[in-house]
């Protein structure tokens, strides 16, 4: 007996522009400036737009570094690739378990690392696999209470223990700060004063680590140098220089065109940037109303005039907020169809949406609409949805295609 086919359609799609990633990495590249190193952050999928298609195209840029969230994501990014490609470093951000030190350690993972515990499985696994030592990072907690050491006695005692462990090798230092896309925020100079003091007992330990990593995309666009205030890369600069190591920023959001607006500073990079990402589906359904009809779930939309509806395979199982539901023609988000604005009417539902297209001459099944891309952005959706683009994009659920 033959075995079944399954033809899977895929309802809506994401396509990912090699070009655009490309100038947004150059971007950034150039005003960290050319004796900071860029990490490319592909962390959560590469922040939805999908850690396999994007891994490959930044490697061949020559990027050093990838982030990714923990062990698991590691390996995939790794496998995605080739042999012909550079090997970038990839750096596991988000801790580790147990469970996870053997992976780390077989692949050639580098890890963030804070604690004592940590550090011991990971060095158990080295001498399981006889492997190499291992090199780590290690994070420094100046403000976030999120990841990392305290500086202080706790931190002393974290280097004495590492100091001793030729399992394992401080290759990096890090820490990240809270409000980075705040000009002259007295808390980021607070945690840079830190971070300071714990690479002062970094240094008193003997260890001499080859990176000193802090700041993320914010960090670069809001890098411009006040009265009040050198900048954030001029100070990372400085620091690293005083150890002796390379400088790094970790780069996320921008990489994929966005970023937060930089408060009461100048924008560096965020002018440069484009979104990477364009979401598509398809029309599935076409049909007329009357003047009085409603639409949709509760019937928060009623059409005050006969109107032109589009039907779309799309809704908030997939990522596309219901926050974004139209109760007239004006107040809800909003897709593009042959170039124009077609309003969501009624509720955005679980698989299906639909838009108003009384004023677009010609639609009918089969036609492609665009849910984010030209003329509708992912700060579009955040705004109507009361929150950052980082969660629209990061909440897709969507295959991507590279174009």
């Amino acid at each position: 007996m033959r075995a079944a086919v399954r033809i899977r359609v895929v309802k809506s799609w994401v396509e990912i522009s090699e070009e655009q990633l490309l100038v947004n990495y150059a971007a950034l590249d150039r005003v960290a400036g050319e004796d900071v190193a860029v990490l490319a952050v592909i962390k959560a999928d590469a922040y939805g737009h999908g850690a396999k298609v994007c891994a490959p195209v930044l490697a061949r840029a020559g990027v050093e570094w990838l982030g990714v969230t923990d062990a698991e994501e590691g390996v995939a990014v790794r496998a995605s690739l080739t042999a012909a490609e550079s090997q970038p470093k990839i750096l596991v951000m988000s801790g580790l378990l147990e469970e996870d030190a053997e992976t780390i350690v077989r692949h050639g993972l580098t890890p963030v690392v804070w604690t004592r515990q940590q550090m011991e499985w990971l060095a158990e696994a080295v001498a399981r696999l006889n492997a190499e030592p291992l090199a780590v990072h290690l994070e420094i907690d100046t403000g976030m209470a999120r990841q990392g050491v305290v500086p202080g006695e706790e931190l002393r005692e974290l280097l004495t223990w590492l100091a001793a462990k030729p399992s394992l090798r401080l290759e990096g230092v890090m820490t990240h700060f809270a409000s980075s896309e705040v000009a002259d925020s007295p808390l980021t100079l607070k945690q840079r004063e830190r971070f300071e003091q714990a690479m002062a007992a970094v240094a008193a330990s003997g260890l001499r680590p080859v990176w000193v990593h802090a700041g993320n995309s914010s960090t670069v666009d809001n890098s411009a140098v006040s009265e009040r205030d050198r900048g954030s890369l001029v100070w990372l600069r400085a620091v690293a220089a005083g150890a002796g190591a390379r400088a790094m920023v970790r780069t996320g959001i921008a990489l994929y065109g966005y970023c937060l607006p930089v408060e009461g500073g100048e924008a560096m990079v965020e002018p440069a940037l484009r979104p990477v990402m364009a979401w598509k589906t398809r029309v599935i359904g076409v049909r007329e109303v009357e003047a009085g009809d409603t639409v949709g779930y509760n019937a928060i939309f009623t059409a005050q005039r006969p109107m032109r509806l589009a039907l779309l395979p799309v809704g908030y199982a997939d990522g596309l907020r219901r926050e974004l539901s139209g109760s007239d023609t004006a107040s809800g988000g909003w897709v593009m169809i042959g170039g124009q604005r077609a309003m969501i009417v009624g509720r955005v539902s679980m698989n299906l949406t639909i838009v108003d297209v009384t004023k677009i001459a010609g639609v009918s099944v089969g036609d492609e609409a665009v849910l984010l891309g030209d003329g509708v952005t992912a700060d579009d959706h955040a705004r109507l949805a009361h929150t950052i683009a980082y969660e629209i994009v990061c909440g897709m659920r969507v295959e991507s295609r590279l174009v």
